[in-house]
């Protein structure tokens, strides 16, 4: 699902409306300091590509995923969040790389990074949330990726 080589100024005021509520939630996180989770997913189609998201209020590519609740299975979580974002309809393994705490937007974060392998997907016509879906080769990851999911996948790639 390619960008629109000319973004509509709905989706201009879109993105605008959508960052300036994200910044507004930091905010409020740097007053008071939340526990969070959240599961994230390293998703590979059966070609071994990797399936990376953009957002419509942050910079960068990032790895499917987001919040989950606290007893909440990080493997039903990501899948959700795969479903919600990607337009998920199969996959085939799900297994957690690993679990590490960082300090996100000012939450005290645990993040569980999944590998969800054999991800078929058909990207939802329009989401509030995600402008576009791509496909990379695990040794190309575009340059504007979010220096975060850089990191996770430095974590990640000895579980593959």
């Amino acid at each position: 699902m390619p960008a629109p080589a000319n973004p509509t100024i709905t989706d201009r005021m879109l993105r605008a409306a959508m960052t300036v509520t994200h910044k507004l939630m930091m905010l409020g996180w740097l007053v008071r300091r939340p526990r969070s989770y959240g599961a994230h997913a390293l998703a590979l189609t059966p070609e071994r590509r990797v399936v990376l998201v953009k957002l419509r209020y942050a910079h960068g590519w990032r790895l499917p995923g987001g919040g989950r609740n606290r007893d909440e299975d990080p493997s039903d979580a990501v899948v959700r969040e795969l479903r919600e974002e990607i337009g998920l309809t199969a996959h085939g393994r799900v297994t957690v790389a690993c679990e590490i705490e960082e300090i996100a937007d000012f939450r005290r974060d645990l993040a569980s990074l999944l590998l969800v392998e054999d991800v078929r997907y058909r990207p939802h016509r329009w989401s509030l949330e995600i402008e576009q879906v791509i496909e990379v080769e695990f040794n190309a990851m575009p340059a504007d990726l979010s220096p975060r999911v850089r990191h996770w996948i430095d974590l990640i790639r000895p579980h593959i």
